[in-house]
């Protein structure tokens, strides 16, 4: 088992996608294994990763992961953790596609943990099973709308975390009554944050409100303290264009305005530095992984490679630069594995 989930972490890391690629991998640097690892019947087969990966229970696979992450990294008091959902739309057969739900550190550049959501159920049930599992203590928690829920914002006050919660129509008048509050009612802070380059203009506005009296049933939100309000204004210079948006937020968070500010604008820290590059750099989406238990296994192999690419910190290459020097330069490899 060590040896099969050796091999396909390297040849993941060196840029191999599927099992045949994993395994030609395992052969073309047979001599190099041979010195970590004991390979007493050679490589396995195509088939054989397949076979293993398809039946591996996933829960165990990780739960070891979740182990190794506590190992190597130390959440410090406000660090701020990313959830959201990412379809894996290549494992789409006669099933629904995989879905799965992540939790990343940007400060880290780690992805903490994943679950799979169950084929009948949604985000809504998947979030609070993930976040059990998290060491969350003193984190701010941020999650998208889907995640707005109240079961969710105590089962994160419960781990002893703070919350970000994005505010849509899914959750009755809540919408409403917070852009009433924030339509009449002065905020007790501000942050402003102003962005030059790349032929474009960029300034981001977070207002905080403390004061809850529209807020109808706020009590039912646990340790509710503040509704945000995020201004985006984008002027692009060669076009004249302008782009306004607002979004708002529930947080029980007694942060400054500038790290609530900062918190909220990390979320996308999970689209552009995670599922972005798993689907750009590791083509997951492309995948066609339906066997058993592989896609959920393999996804959480892809992260758990990409972490290690991304915390190797020696050279500013891309993602896809460090992949390729990697399937080239052995010592590399090893820099990556060990780092």
């Amino acid at each position: 088992m060590e040896d099969i989930i050796f091999i396909t972490i390297a040849a993941v890391i060196s840029g191999a996608e599927t099992w045949n690629a994993i395994a030609d991998y395992g052969k073309a640097k047979l001599s190099w294994l041979r010195q970590y690892l004991q390979l007493p019947n050679g490589i396995p087969s195509h088939d054989t990763f397949n076979r293993f990966f398809s039946a591996l229970d996933p829960q165990a696979f990780e739960q070891a992961f979740l182990s190794w992450v506590k190992a190597v990294v130390e959440l410090t008091a406000g660090a701020v953790i990313n959830i959201d959902g990412k379809t894996l739309c290549g494992s789409k057969g006669s099933k629904r596609a995989v879905h799965i739900i992540s939790a990343w550190s940007s400060a880290n550049q780690l992805s903490l943990g994943q679950i799979k959501v169950d084929e009948k159920s949604n985000e809504i049930t998947a979030i609070p099973r993930l976040l059990e599992v998290l060491a969350l203590k003193g984190c701010i928690v941020t999650i998208d709308a889907m995640g707005c829920q109240r079961d969710i914002a105590e089962k994160i006050i419960s781990k002893e975390a703070d919350y970000i919660l994005a505010v849509k129509g899914n959750q009755g008048s809540l919408e409403e009554n917070v852009k009433d509050t924030v339509r009449f009612i002065q905020p007790c802070s501000q942050w402003i944050e102003e962005d030059f380059g790349h032929g474009r203009l960029e300034k981001r506005t977070c207002s905080v409100y403390q004061d809850l009296s529209l807020i109808e049933n706020a009590s039912a939100w646990k340790s509710l303290f503040a509704v945000i309000k995020i201004d985006s204004y984008r002027y692009m210079k060669c076009t004249g264009k302008e782009e306004k948006d607002t979004r708002y937020y529930i947080t029980s968070s007694h942060a400054s305005a500038e790290k609530l500010g900062k918190s909220v604008r990390s979320h996308w820290g999970i689209e552009n530095e995670l599922h972005y590059q798993l689907d750009v750099s590791f083509h997951e989406d492309d995948s066609r992984k339906r066997e058993g238990y592989a896609a959920q296994n393999f996804s959480l192999v892809n992260r758990i490679a990409l972490s290690l690419i991304k915390n190797e910190n020696s050279t500013k290459s891309s993602v896809k630069r460090k992949r390729l020097q990697a399937g080239w330069d052995n010592d590399y490899l090893l820099k990556i594995l060990t780092n």
